[in-house]
């Protein structure tokens, strides 16, 4: 067992849901519990030129790697800080060019290889829990996760083979189950995708109900519940904002496991998010459930539609769900939010600030009844609308706006976040 008397934590076997994280003292809302520096990341292939690749700093004016043109970096010492990682790329991408399309799990995976080869030590990463000791629930998958796994090693092989030393196929098959259901997102302060590492010991947390936020690689752990002492530590693996059935088909699916947190036991919060429109003649149970099926195919529906139809088709998709679900739900429901929410995205995309600014208006009271309190994808859409209502000469709504995603993110990410220093800078200079 590990413990750390100074710290106020310590791990344990959890009953029930295996290793887990408990606090030996009180700790306040926005204490910082532990930090981990990433294990291994990579940045996605579309934030090229806006970050640098290992620090993931955002700022104008990176240099870019003289070999292959397509590393970005603040300065020579980053540069070379990262060329053990980014030596496995480097050449194979000025070989394959356009054909080189590794999927960010797969040039994951090579670091965490390469990484283990050259520090097969113990790291600062893992004073909790070891990579080796993650768990990868093989007896669980079925044969579509078995086939993209496999696909995933045949990648790893013709992109890496001249740069790396590969274990056997059946290590492979356990390593890459691992980083599938241990590796994290890394998000920027509107909670778009920048990024996928691994933080060891980050993934000891279960369940719901702590804040885990990435500074640059560092992945910091702070409380963001009421105080509660010498109680466990939580950690949400999926979005809070859907009902509970929802929430434990997408974490069996993806984590092989059934949360039962007090939010999923109670499932007190269910009603609200699936809020039925207040009708002379109220929908019987055998409609509503034909709605929330329809809701849940359509979601699906719209996930592969981005990949291959125009903005204007995404949005009229969007526009006639919330039609056929506006006879059965409230706007508040949250199938309705998930469609606004997706159709604001594209309104975005399309520089479209107006459209985009009338759904974030819709969206963010019922996002801040039904998220936790210092949530940030509560925090992030005050962001979204501050930006919207300051770019269209809004200074008073704007600067409204982001003074609550700031109230928000002080206590999510620590008051000394660059992302706080960015948005104060913002309203400054308005």
């Amino acid at each position: 067992m590990w413990a750390d008397g100074e710290g106020g934590l310590e791990r344990f076997c959890s009953p029930g849901k295996g290793r887990g994280l408990r606090a030996l003292r009180p700790f306040q809302v926005g204490d910082l519990l532990f930090s981990c520096p990433a294990y291994a990341c990579v940045l996605t292939g579309q934030e090229r030129g806006i970050y640098c690749r290992c620090s993931f700093s955002r700022k104008e004016g990176l240099s870019k790697c003289g070999r292959c043109k397509q590393a970005f970096y603040c300065n020579v010492d980053c540069q070379r800080e990262d060329w053990p990682m980014h030596k496995l790329e480097c050449t194979p991408m000025v070989v394959f060019g356009e054909n080189w399309n590794p999927s960010e799990t797969v040039r994951l995976t090579a670091r965490i290889l390469a990484k283990q080869k050259i520090h097969p030590e113990r790291t600062p990463s893992e004073k909790l829990l070891a990579v080796k000791e993650f768990e990868s629930h093989l007896d669980k998958l079925d044969n579509e996760k078995k086939d993209l796994i496999q696909s995933d090693i045949a990648a790893l092989h013709h992109f890496y083979s001249k740069h790396l030393e590969f274990p056997d196929t059946e290590s492979l098959v356990v390593l890459f189950a691992q980083v599938n259901c241990n590796g994290f997102t890394i998000e920027d302060e509107e909670l778009s995708h920048v990024g996928s590492a691994i933080f060891p010991d980050v993934s000891v947390c279960c369940s719901h109900a702590l804040c885990t936020i990435q500074r640059d690689t560092c992945q910091e752990v702070r409380w963001a519940i009421v105080q509660v002492p010498k109680d466990q530590v939580f950690t949400s693996y999926i979005d809070l904002l859907y009902p509970t059935e929802d929430r434990n088909d997408r974490l069996r699916d993806s984590y092989f496991f059934t949360c039962e947190c007090q939010e999923c036991t109670t499932k007190d919060k269910d009603n609200a998010k699936v809020e039925i429109r207040k009708l002379t003649d109220p929908p019987k149970a055998e409609a509503i459930r034909d709605m929330v099926r329809y809701a849940r195919n359509v979601i699906e529906e719209f996930r592969r539609a981005k990949h291959y139809k125009p903005p204007s088709e995404l949005l009229e998709m969007c526009a006639l769900s919330q039609e056929k679900m506006s006879s059965v739900f409230e706007d508040s429901n949250v199938y309705m939010l998930h469609m606004m929410y997706q159709a604001m995205g594209v309104c975005l995309y399309m520089q479209d600030w107006e459209g985009a600014l009338r759904y974030g208006q819709k969206i963010i009271q019922p996002y801040s009844k039904h998220y936790p309190l210092y949530s940030l994808n509560v925090a992030s859409m005050w962001l979204k609308l501050g930006r919207l209502y300051m770019g269209l000469e809004n200074k008073a709504a704007g600067e409204k706006a982001l003074k609550k995603a700031i109230a928000i993110m002080e206590v999510a990410h620590g008051k000394d976040h660059p992302y706080i220093s960015e948005i104060k800078h913002e309203i400054e200079s308005h």
